[in-house]
């Protein structure tokens, strides 16, 4: 079962992971256009900065799961590693709680931001470009964070349970 719940993450991730790379292309186009069109003929293009700061948190929140998948977050196990197995998975399955605690709340919290967002008709400072979608956005982000580290808990249940 467990097998099944790791494969639906990692496609989900992966899928994710691609509008964090789209964000980081559509980031690298508008500085580009802005910085030739500053320098060459004096023009600069509308709302880039706006543009590449929303393009920077789709980029990061979308990249998130995966960048958990593959290992890549900041990680300090070295005390960790020396202690016995099943007090290395008593340690990790309180972790990855209190991780799947921390971006359940995360998950809940954008939501009601998305939602204040929304009611209120926030929007970025220059091209007017309505906050609500991103927040929005963020948490659907987040989401299989939520997954990940729920599968990860219930792995580090089973290695307490063997012998």
């Amino acid at each position: 079962m467990l097998v099944k719940f790791e494969k639906f993450n990692r496609q989900l991730s992966s899928l994710f992971e691609w509008v964090g790379l789209a964000a980081m292309l559509v980031m690298m186009v508008i500085t580009c256009i802005d910085v030739v069109g500053a320098k060459v003929f004096q023009w600069r293009l509308f709302g880039a900065i706006d543009i590449v700061m929303l393009c920077q948190i789709v980029a990061i929140a979308f990249a998130a799961s995966m960048v958990l998948i593959l290992g890549r977050h900041i990680q300090v196990d070295f005390f960790i590693n020396r202690l016995p197995k099943r007090l290395q998975a008593v340690i990790n399955s309180v972790a990855f709680l209190i991780g799947l605690g921390l971006f359940s709340l995360v998950v809940w919290q954008l939501f009601v931001l998305g939602y204040s967002f929304q009611t209120q008709g926030e929007s970025s400072a220059t091209a007017r470009i309505p906050y609500y979608p991103f927040a929005y956005g963020i948490a659907l982000a987040s989401i299989p964070v939520c997954l990940i580290y729920l599968m990860e808990f219930l792995n580090s249940i089973g290695r307490i349970a063997q012998k």
